[in-house]
């Protein structure tokens, strides 16, 4: 009968796949924040809205012990996804420009050619001389236009540098011909290859006495499978000096010749459609954004959506900063007007009228927060955190960034920082551009760090910093700013202490036995004595105490070293009454403090 009775008091509670930390909590019927805290202790700082998966949601009502409750998965129910936007062509379609991306190795000249290109001197302008975001140009040759991508080669910006492929049509990598093939070199291959693209080889610096074009070709073509032309290939190579402007014209002959075999087409006669590449604000302008038309004719005035972001072209500019009445196919432009940031990458359209616009937003941030809550806390997260729980020391930060592309790369460049479990890294706040009251007050509350990336940071604010106690690290080369992180990750690990083993020694008589000391005698087994050494004393397997060596002597004279074979006496320091006896022995070995690092 008692068994009867508990089994009609059990409460079988039925679930979906995913389930709110709210709606958990008043299916339970208990308290929002006893939940919450149950959460946090197990390592998850979960908010009310919150999703957690199923097995995670049985982890915790197992921790808050409610025995009486059962929990039942619900069968899942499919729901039709929606295919990402993708515009047929027309029977109207006409050629458009090629979309080229520069590609290649840090320090390999991608810029320096594009200076070449252009005329300009765009390397003056990026720190250190490294790309730091995805810049778009547009040059024409023999009438014809060719849109430019330059994209960055820190292995940092890997996350920009494979959108800047998955946006173009032809892909220049550029090999330093005194430097060879290098990772940046194959991954920028590897990106190109998953583009579609086609692609062209620029072997760069060919004015250096070093130069050896042959072995970079000997190495694309044995291990990465573009053998050039001349060797019975299909991969355009091109010596070049973009330094000296050599072979610069053929080049882009080139690629004008791979482009017109891909037959490129666009309707220009529809509501434009692209990619947003960039995304940043100013003071006096708002919103600045860089856009590549793929398809239609871009216009001021016209309402724009993109991602979760809407907003009315105010202004259309070229690159190089000059107005333009309209952009078609394969134009990068410069727009304001949008009344919020979209993200790097959205895809961007035009429609009727701001009511259509919000309906746009409205929509597409329900597909976004449906996806998140597919992939917020699972089972695994929490049981990973409830092992690592009271072991990892944990570093908070607040990332701001000039753009929303390189916010993304600082972000996820920070969190691939491997330190084996042993630190954990948490941004707290990102968002774009400089530094503000409300980073140092957040930064305050949590002593947190704030990392700026090529923004600025006012003097009030920089007061208002000093004062709290906050520190803020501004860096304009990305590769600086992650070595700061990872430093300051090895701060915070407990430094290690290392024990090296010095010698051994048998007892062999005991003179004196005090309560803070001993006096003995014996022989040398292994290594060498010396005083200050650390000393354990051992009988058999059985460790007795530990001791410090205060004095050495042998054949009754002070030494400061005894070696291997010698019999010596000893006077040992001990912690408390020691007792040895003839035939234990004792283990000398130095103890030092070595500070941990991270892989």
């Amino acid at each position: 009968m008692a068994k009867e009775a508990a089994e009609t008091t059990e409460k079988i509670i039925t679930l979906a796949s995913s389930v709110t930390v709210g709606e958990l909590a008043d299916t339970l019927n208990i308290p929002v924040t006893t939940l919450v805290g149950e959460l946090f202790k197990n390592g998850i700082a979960a908010t009310i809205n919150q999703r957690i998966d199923f097995e995670t949601a049985s982890i915790i009502v197992e921790e808050l012990g409610l025995t009486d409750v059962v929990l039942k998965k619900r069968e899942a129910v499919s729901e039709p996804v929606a295919d990402k936007p993708r515009h047929i062509l027309s029977e109207n379609a006409t050629a458009r420009p090629p979309i080229v991306a520069v590609m290649g190795h840090v320090d390999h000249g991608k810029t320096s050619l594009l200076d070449a290109i252009l005329e300009t001197k765009v390397v003056d302008d990026e720190a250190g001389g490294i790309t730091q975001h995805i810049s778009a140009y547009q040059v024409e040759r023999k009438g014809r236009k060719i849109t430019l991508l330059d994209t960055p080669g820190h292995e940092a910006f890997a996350a920009l540098r494979q959108h800047g492929a998955t946006l173009t049509d032809v892909v220049i990598i550029v090999v330093a011909a005194d430097d060879g093939v290098k990772p940046q070199t194959v991954e920028a291959i590897r990106f190109a290859r998953e583009a579609n693209a086609r692609i062209v080889v620029a072997i760069n610096k060919m004015d250096k006495e070093t130069a050896n074009p042959q072995l970079v070709k000997t190495q694309l073509a044995t291990e990465h499978h573009l053998n050039p032309e001349e060797w019975g290939g299909d991969t355009i190579m091109v010596e070049i000096s973009a330094k000296a402007g050599t072979n610069i014209d053929k080049l882009l002959e080139n690629v004008l010749l791979v482009a017109e075999m891909e037959e490129l087409k666009a309707d220009q006669d529809t509501p434009a459609q692209g990619l947003v590449i960039e995304a940043h604000m100013e003071t006096g302008r708002g919103s600045v954004v860089g856009l590549l038309v793929e398809q239609g004719m871009l216009k001021p005035g016209s309402y724009i959506v993109a991602g979760t972001a809407h907003g009315k072209v105010r202004t259309l500019l070229d690159y190089k900063g000059d107005s333009l009445k309209e952009a078609g196919p394969s134009t990068p432009v410069t727009v304001t007007g949008f009344k919020e940031l979209p993200q790097f990458g959205d895809f961007f359209k035009i429609v009727k009228n701001e009511k259509a616009a919000r309906a746009e937003v409205a929509a597409m941030r329900s597909k976004r927060e449906r996806e998140a809550a597919s992939t917020n806390v699972t089972s695994a997260d929490i049981l990973k955190r409830m092992s690592q729980k009271h072991e990892a020391e944990e570093l908070e930060v607040i990332v701001k960034a000039d753009v929303q592309g390189s916010l993304t790369s600082v972000i996820d460049s920070l969190q691939l920082i491997d330190t084996d479990g042993q630190v954990n890294l948490r941004v707290v706040g990102s968002g774009i551009g400089n530094i503000s009251e409300n980073d140092v007050l957040l930064a305050a509350n949590e002593g947190t760090i704030i990392y700026g990336f090529n923004v600025d940071l006012p003097p009030a604010v920089k007061r208002q910093a000093a004062r709290d106690k906050v520190q803020v690290r501004i860096y304009k080369i990305i590769y600086e700013l992650l070595d700061d992180a990872k430093n300051q990750m090895e701060s915070l690990l407990a430094p290690e202490v290392v024990e090296t083993q010095i010698g051994s020694l048998e007892i062999k008589g005991v003179f004196r036995t005090m309560k803070e000391s001993v006096i003995c005698g014996g022989k040398v087994t292994s290594g060498k004595i010396m005083p200050g050494l650390h000393a354990r004393a051992k009988r058999g397997d059985e460790v007795l105490a530990g001791a410090e060596v205060t004095k050495v002597q042998r054949q009754q004279v002070e030494a400061k070293e005894v070696f291997e074979g010698d019999m010596c006496g000893l006077e040992l320091k001990t912690e408390k009454k020691l007792q040895i006896e003839e035939g234990d022995t004792l283990e000398f070995f130095t103890r030092e403090v070595v500070k941990r690092t991270l892989g």
